[in-house]
C-alpha cells in the first residue's frame, strides 16, 4: 500500500508540484492550503486518493483540525511534509522585527507545531518519515537574507535533533535544501524590508536585487525535485539532509571547505581551551 502524505503550504511551488506528482501516481493526500480555493484544481480530479484542508501553519487549532481530518479520512498519516514558508528580504541592521517575527512563526514555529501534532499518530505506528523543507540558506548564509537564513538553519537544528530522538522509534527525518527553483519564493512569497540604508548597497541590496532579478529563470525544475522527495520516502535508508540542485551541492561542499579551513588553522587555540589535565 502506497503512502499516505500531509504537505503544507500546496497553493504554489514545491508543495503543489509534489502534490500534483503524488495523485498522479496514485498516492493518498492531505492537500493544505490557506485558501482552500487556490488548491481546488488539484484535488477535484482525484475525489478517491485527494482530500483539501484550510491550514495557516500560525493557528494551532487548525493544525490540529487538518491532522485529525487527514486521519479520519486516510486512517494514518506516512510522510509529513513541512512545506510552508516565507521569505524575507533586508540586510539585518535594516530588517523589521514584526516581519521577521512573523516569518519565524511560520518557518520555524508552524513546522514545529505540525511536527508535535503529527508525532503521536506516527509513534503509534511505528513508522513514518517527515521531510522539513529547509533550503541551501540553512547551510550557508548570504547577504540580504540573513534572518531567511536564520529560519532555516533553526530547521536544520531541529531536525537534526528530531532525527536522533525518533531514530530508535522508526521514524526518520529529512531537511530537504534546495537551491534556485522556479517557485513563487522570490516573487510574491518574499517580501522586501522598508527601510533603506545605502550602507549596505553592493552587499545586501545587490544579492536581493539578483535573487528578485532571477525569479522564474532559476535552473531547479519544482517537478524533479517532488520527484525526488519522492524518491527519498522510498528508498531504506534516507540521508538526513538532500540537497536539491547543482547550486546547492556547490555551496554546501565551499561551505565545508570554509569550515574545514577554519578548524584546522584555529585548532590548537580551539583545543587550548579545556582545563589542563
Amino acid at each position: 500500500m502506497k503512502n499516505v502524505w500531509l504537505i503544507t503550504g500546496c497553493s504554489t511551488g514545491f508543495g503543489r508540484e509534489l502534490a500534483k506528482e503524488l495523485l498522479t501516481n496514485g498516492y493518498q493526500v492531505a492537500v493544505t492550503a490557506r485558501n482552500v480555493a487556490d488548491i481546488a484544481d488539484i484535488v477535484t480530479a482525484y475525489p478517491d486518493t485527494a482530500i483539501s484542508l484550510r491550514l495557516d501553519v500560525t493557528d494551532a487549532q487548525q493544525i490540529e483540525q487538518a491532522v485529525k481530518a487527514a486521519i479520519d479520512r486516510f486512517g494514518r498519516i506516512d510522510v509529513l511534509v513541512n512545506n510552508a514558508g516565507i521569505g524575507y528580504f533586508g540586510a539585518i541592521e535594516e530588517s523589521e522585527e514584526a516581519e521577521v517575527r512573523r516569518m519565524f512563526e511560520i518557518n520555524v514555529f508552524g513546522l514545529a507545531r505540525m511536527t508535535q501534532e503529527v508525532l503521536p499518530h506516527m509513534r503509534k505506528q511505528k513508522s513514518g518519515h517527515i521531510l522539513n523543507v529547509a533550503s541551501i540558506g540553512g547551510l550557508r548564509s548570504f547577504p540580504g537574507v540573513g534572518f531567511y537564513n536564520a529560519t532555516k538553519y533553526a530547521v536544520d537544528g531541529l531536525s537534526e535533533s528530531l532525527a536522533k530522538e525518533l531514530a530508535p522509534l522508526g521514524i526518520k527525518v529529512t531537511v530537504i535544501a534546495p537551491s534556485g527553483f522556479r517557485t513563487d519564493w522570490a516573487g510574491r512569497s518574499a517580501k522586501n524590508t522598508s527601510i533603506k540604508i545605502e550602507d549596505y548597497a553592493t552587499t545586501a541590496w545587490k544579492n536581493m536585487g539578483d535573487i528578485r532579478g532571477y525569479s522564474g529563470n532559476q535552473p531547479g525544475d519544482p517537478v524533479k525535485a517532488a520527484r525526488a522527495m519522492i524518491q527519498v520516502t522510498e528508498t531504506e535508508n534516507p540521508p538526513m539532509r538532500l540537497l536539491l540542485g547543482v547550486a546547492a551541492l556547490k555551496g554546501a561542499r565551499a561551505k565545508l571547505e570554509e569550515l574545514k579551513k577554519d578548524f584546522d588553522t584555529w585548532a590548537v587555540v580551539s583545543e587550548g581551551a579545556d582545563f589542563t589535565k
